[in-house]
């Protein structure tokens, strides 16, 4: 059967990501600025518009901006403090977040594009300073501890993973003598999904699968959002 394109984030969009990625120079994108804006970033837009839509029916505060560093993560990498001075990312990221502070400190729902893989994640990728004690402390109590558990537990027996285990032993004045202490060893957690046969994504409805994962996840922002963003 031969494959056909994904409404609302099209194969040629993930074409001209891959041909980015072999000629990652200023001159070259100016070049092809034309087919940057067709192929990729109108998609972008539409993609933001039409999965935003349906995400508020279950979340209506969701922010779903279809502009680049809103929903849209721009292109042009920060290369001042990098050995890697290539000017460009060669993935495509998308936001859509719940909160009132800046983007990056609400749980969210993340999709990333790449040649050959893509990903999807809910939640909080990492806390701030202020947040991670706020999270200590809340997964320290029973009640939260539980339900934070439990809304792993309904994500992994979909056939997501959780992320975000970061250190190796509990943190200086936290017990490891309680349930599911391992979370105590985050410095973020979201559920999540990586696809390394892109090709697959040809086959479906983009949108409609971008969706269907969110919802899947969606225990953990709901966490996220009760206990971290309003407290």
């Amino acid at each position: 059967m031969s494959a056909k394109k994904v409404e609302g984030f099209p194969k040629e969009a993930v074409a001209f990501l891959a041909k980015l990625g072999k000629n990652n120079d200023k001159n070259w994108f100016l070049d092809h600025r034309d087919e940057f804006e067709e192929k990729l970033m109108e998609p972008a837009r539409e993609f933001v518009t039409a999965v935003g839509d349906e995400l508020k029916k279950v979340r209506p505060d969701i922010i779903a901006d279809p502009k680049t560093d809103k929903s849209i993560f721009r292109l042009h990498r920060d290369v001042r403090f990098s050995k890697d001075k290539s000017p460009y990312k060669t993935n495509l990221g998308i936001l859509f977040w719940e909160g009132e502070a800046k983007k990056m400190e609400n749980p969210g729902f993340y999709m990333h594009f790449e040649p050959k893989t893509f990903f999807a994640g809910v939640g909080m990728h990492i806390f701030t300073k202020d947040q991670l004690k706020i999270y200590r402390d809340v997964v320290s109590q029973t009640g939260p501890n539980k339900e934070l558990a439990d809304a792993a537990k309904k994500v992994t027996k979909k056939g997501y993973e959780i992320w975000g285990k970061h250190y190796k032993q509990v943190p200086r004045g936290y017990s490891d003598d309680i349930p599911n202490a391992e979370y105590l060893l985050h410095n973020g957690i979201m559920a999540g999904i990586t696809v390394d046969n892109v090709k697959e994504l040809y086959e479906q409805d983009m949108k409609k699968y971008a969706v269907k994962l969110f919802k899947d996840m969606l225990p953990i922002h709901e966490w996220c959002l009760k206990y971290i963003v309003q407290g």
